[in-house]
């Protein structure tokens, strides 16, 4: 009997091949139960929506001190999105802590310490090295951007409560608390202006006695402009997106993270109401089913005010018209440009769109939509009571209105100083900041914030508003006044204010991101190159996507064009 050779073994065929069905193994990391029912006790009957996003990582944030990786996965499955965009949302923003799986979390408590101009100008680094030689236990110092509080520099952030004019022994007071807490400044609430008169503009536009041409005709003849940077005429602008179709959503800039600014949180913190009856009346006049307000994570006080007082007029039946909800947002100054403002409250990263369509036309949720600054909407009670020529009249030098300025930097006397449009520098300082510090003599000025350049006290004289600086290579912008002495290095603010721009750059076009980059680097040395600087400030000028890559180099071309014994 011949011998049948048993078969021969079959060849193992690789799972990926199709040849035969593989077993099935999950991919990648492996929820857990656990991570999963934590994400749902935090969130709990919250709606699952996908704008929503970076305010339940705001939740998570809080309760956890940081991002974990299980609980990002967990969000995502809750939410039915890719892990990945999760992720991609979360790793955007500076506010945000994300800890992978068996890495380290960071310090319970965390310390920021503003290293922006205002407070460098007063002593940011000496403050840093003091608390990093303390190293105080359960504390990590983390530098951070302005956080609107220049007059009173330097300043520091301990959990959610600011320390002004801080000291290394204040900061290690609060954290020996345990106290993270905002302050809570006292303000107006709705009783006092309810008492006040407060609502009487807006129950006059409800109730059919003011009517909605008369509404624009009384802004655009009182001059009142956007005031969160553009000067864009308002009442055009309202006039604009009520007339195209319908629904219709309106949102409030609250994200001023220009350096040197912080007119708005004042106001946000002393008279909430008139700011909101401004909103309300703004959301009537282009019939925006909702209101959404933007606010900078910097600002935990304004945030705790607005939900205590929005609540109230709710209950009062003020807000009958629209819908109001206040958002969060998470250490990016990008989001201050209004079309990535749009992306941050849609749940995404904010990155700025291309414009057109301009986001009178498709805006939040592809709506048309209106936006407007917090002073912007602050003012319109007021006009509307006083009338247009008041305010008006309140201008020099042909400019119309008020308008808040936020003066630091070296002035006896910082703060927000209410002044009429197109007043000087020099009467600004004098008049109404108690002139130079001690010891310092007036030497240059920020007339915008970082974006506004550097320009000397020989144009101290040039009234400040709209238009008339653009000529010098400047501009008023937010009304943000730095002030700068005899004793300031100006080449040490100008890599300050790119250094700034460099970190806030979101990155999305090569002028922006690799130019601002470029310029600290070449700006970082002893003897800077003119020509280069000069053509990389115009290439990044005339390429960038967005005001941010455009306004950068500003601060360094107007050094260059003003200041050319700086070069010596």
């Amino acid at each position: 009997m011949n011998h049948i050779p048993s078969e021969p073994p079959r060849r193992q065929i690789h799972p990926g091949s199709g040849r035969r069905k593989a077993p099935v193994y999950p991919k990648g990391r492996l929820l857990q139960a656990s991570e999963l029912d934590a994400v749902r006790a935090l969130l709990g009957d919250r709606p699952r929506r996908r704008d929503l996003l970076i305010e339940y990582l705001h939740l998570i944030q809080d309760a956890e001190g940081c991002l974990p990786a299980g609980l990002l996965h967990g969000l995502a499955q809750e939410m039915r999105l890719p892990m990945a965009e999760v992720y991609e949302v979360a790793s955007f923003y500076a506010h945000f802590d994300i800890v992978g799986d068996g890495e380290r979390r960071p310090a319970p408590v965390t310390v920021r310490v503003c290293e922006s101009l205002s407070c460098m100008l007063a002593g940011a680094e000496k403050l840093i090295a003091a608390v990093e030689q303390i190293g105080i236990e359960g504390v990590r110092v983390v530098r951070a951007p302005c956080m609107g509080r220049c007059a009173s520099a330097p300043v520091a952030e301990v959990g959610h409560a600011h320390v002004d004019h801080a000291s290394a022994q204040k900061i290690s007071d609060v954290v020996a608390s345990g106290d993270f807490r905002p302050g809570i400044p006292a303000y107006q609430d709705l009783d006092a202006y309810l008492a006040a008169g407060g609502y009487t503009q807006l129950r006059a536009c409800l109730g059919g006695e003011l009517a909605l041409g008369r509404v624009i005709e009384e802004l655009s003849d009182g001059g009142l402009l956007g005031l969160g940077g553009a000067g864009f005429p308002t009442g055009r602008k309202w006039q604009l997106v009520r007339q195209a179709p319908g629904p219709r959503l309106m949102v409030v800039n609250g994200d001023e993270g220009e350096p040197g600014t912080f007119k708005d949180r004042h106001y946000l913190e002393s008279e909430p109401h008139k700011f909101l009856e401004g909103l309300l009346i703004g959301a009537w006049a282009v019939e925006a089913e909702a209101v959404y307000i933007y606010l900078r994570d910097e600002y935990p006080s304004a945030r705790e005010i607005l939900l205590k007082e929005i609540a109230r007029i709710e209950a009062a039946g003020l807000a009958g018209h629209t819908r109001i909800e206040l958002r969060r947002g998470a250490g990016a100054y990008i989001c201050g440009e209004e079309s990535a403002m749009i992306e941050s409250i849609e749940g995404k990263r904010g990155l700025p769109r291309h414009r057109p369509p301009y986001v009178a036309e498709v805006g939040l949720f592809g709506r048309p939509t209106l936006v407007n600054n917090v002073e912007t909407l602050f003012w319109i009670p007021e006009i509307l009571g006083k009338g247009a020529a008041w305010f008006a009249g309140q201008g020099l030098n042909g400019a119309k209105g008020l308008r808040s300025f936020s003066v630091s930097g070296r002035v006896a006397s910082p703060g927000v100083k209410l002044a009429p449009a197109g007043i000087t520098t020099r009467a600004l300082i004098e008049q109404h900041c108690g002139g130079m510090a001690e010891g310092h003599q007036f030497r240059a000025f920020l007339p915008g914030g970082a974006s506004g350049g550097i320009l000397p006290v020989a144009m101290a004289d040039i009234p400040l508003d709209f238009g008339t600086l653009e000529k010098h290579g400047s501009f008023v912008g937010s009304h943000a006044v730095v002030i700068l002495s005899d004793k300031d290095d100006l080449k040490q603010v100008a890599r300050n204010l790119m250094a700034f721009f460099e970190d806030e750059s979101c990155g999305q076009c090569t002028p922006c991101r690799e130019g601002t980059a470029k310029a600290s680097m070449l700006m970082a040395g002893g003897d800077w190159d003119r020509g280069l600087l000069e053509d990389l400030g115009q290439v990044m000028r005339d390429a960038s996507i967005c005001g941010l890559g455009q306004a950068a180099p500003n601060p360094l071309l107007s050094l260059l064009r003003h200041f050319p014994e700086e070069l010596a």
